[in-house]
């Protein structure tokens, strides 16, 4: 006599496995899930406030440039479009991280790179301007932004 489970205990045996193991991954995922709720009590300290997140507030930079050279103008309306698109991701990213962090978070996690990619983008349009014309100076000075409630 074989000492193999026969066929069909064998699909039991790996079915009945592979259901627990299925359970067991759900009681765990929903497990973290749940790990960071409150219990309702009205006792946590941390929770989150119902009020907004507020919003990100930047100098527009359109208005400051010089007179733009028709061979630089497409560089920089994409340029400008980029600024505007920064913002509205950064306004997002606002939104989805409320409650999160220390009294820093927003300034460290938002405003701090939001501020080097408008940088960048702010040089690319001076260096789109300055191949033909006059490089704009003091631009940068309209890179900072600011958090509005």
């Amino acid at each position: 006599m074989s000492r193999a489970l026969p066929k069909y205990n064998k699909r039991r045996v790996g079915f009945i496995g592979g259901a627990a193991a299925l359970a067991l991954s759900g009681a765990v995922i929903a497990g973290s899930a749940l790990a960071g709720e409150s219990s309702g009590d009205g006792g946590d300290a941390d929770a989150r406030t119902l009020a907004g997140p507020g919003t990100i507030s930047c100098p527009d930079v359109a208005p400051e440039l010089p007179a733009i050279p028709a061979s630089a103008q497409a560089e920089v309306d994409r340029n400008l479009g980029d600024l505007d698109k920064q913002i509205a991701e950064a306004d997002q990213r606002l939104v989805d991280t409320v409650g999160q962090g220390g009294p820093d978070f927003v300034r460290n996690a938002i405003l701090g790179p939001l501020e080097d990619k408008r940088v960048a983008a702010i040089n690319r349009i001076a260096t789109a301007i300055g191949r033909t014309a006059e490089r704009p100076s003091g631009l940068d000075s309209l890179a900072a932004c600011t958090l509005t409630e």
